[in-house]
Parts: C-alpha cells; sequence; structure tokens
C-alpha cells in the first residue's frame, strides 16, 4: 500500500539519475517521478510504505551528497496530491484561491499536503519547477476562512526550511482565473 511518498531535489542532473537508481535499489518503493526541473535541477519521488520510503529517500540523500538540495518525507499522504501533481484535477468553480510559491519542490509538496491536511480546501494544482526559474507553487480553493488556514498551514512548513517566496489568498477570484492556471 502507497500511504508515503518521499521526495530527493538534487542541483545535478548526474547525480539526479545516479540517486533515483540508489532509492529504487535501497527498498521496495514506486518510482512516481524522476526528471529534470528548471533550473538545471533534477528531482526524484517515490511512494510506498512507511519505512521504505524513509530509507529510500535517506539513501537517496546520502548518494546526493554535495548536490543535495532538498529532501522529505510523508508518511501519510493526503489523497488529493497526486492528482495535483499530476495535472489531473478538474476544479469548475473557484471559491477563495490560495497559492503558496517555494524556492524548493520538496518544500512546497510538503506544504500542499499540510495545507490540504490542516483545512477543508481542493488542491487544484502542484506545479513543480518548469518554466519557473526552479521554483514551485500550489493552489487551492475553499471557503475563505479554509483557504487562509490552507496557506497559513503551509507556508508554515516552507518557511521553516526558509524557502518561501510567497503566499496569497484572493476571496473572490475572477472566474477567468482557472483556466489560466491549469
Amino acid at each position: 500500500m502507497n500511504n508515503a511518498i518521499g521526495g530527493v531535489e538534487l542541483s545535478s542532473v548526474a547525480k539526479g539519475l545516479e540517486t533515483a537508481d540508489a532509492m529504487l535499489k535501497t527498498s521496495k518503493v514506486e518510482l512516481v517521478l524522476s526528471r529534470s526541473i528548471c533550473p538545471g535541477k533534477y528531482f526524484v519521488l517515490v511512494a510506498g510504505d512507511v519505512a521504505d520510503v524513509t530509507s529510500s529517500v535517506e539513501a537517496g540523500a546520502g548518494t546526493a551528497a554535495h548536490a543535495l538540495v532538498d529532501s522529505f518525507v510523508i508518511p501519510s499522504v493526503h489523497p488529493e496530491v497526486f492528482p495535483a501533481l499530476s495535472g489531473t484535477v478538474v476544479v469548475n468553480e473557484l471559491e477563495a484561491l490560495g497559492i503558496i510559491e517555494s524556492f524548493s519542490v520538496s518544500a512546497l509538496i510538503e506544504a500542499a499536503d499540510a495545507a490540504v491536511k490542516a483545512a477543508s480546501v481542493r488542491l487544484i494544482e502542484i506545479r513543480i519547477a518548469m518554466a519557473l526559474g526552479g521554483r514551485a507553487f500550489a493552489s487551492f480553493t475553499g471557503s475563505v476562512a479554509a483557504v487562509e488556514t490552507g496557506v497559513n498551514a503551509g507556508a508554515s512548513v516552507i518557511s521553516k526550511k526558509g524557502l518561501l517566496v510567497e503566499k496569497v489568498v484572493i476571496p473572490q477570484p475572477r472566474q477567468e482565473l482557472l483556466k489560466e492556471m491549469i
């Protein structure tokens, strides 16, 4: 059962491929994502049982060595995280809109998970570092109060790592924004 996810973010594509291989050889995990991201970084995301994901991320961080940018393990990942990462979320109407932006893909995924666990919000998208200068952002919708709670919970996770770019709550967004976002 894939109840945990973990990721390793690196400053080197070559080290990234080596790290992905080490992570897969260390324990029984499923490779969710392994690719280059802007600007010249690499990101590896795995899923599986908590112990396997933890072992895999520890091995990945060790292999990454000097190229390690960030890493994480989320033991009980919220089910909305995977569709938001893959861009398969369908949202027909925006309520309030929350956006959290990070310098790190890893920190952003942790923040998105924290946001949907802290408040009754719906993740719209988790965009990871493509054409974003290495940054990542998550967007979600819900009532104003829920979005504020979610934004603050997510931003707190990123701030602890010193990687918060910005956090925004838009109480009554224009519906035209939705088509521009996804």
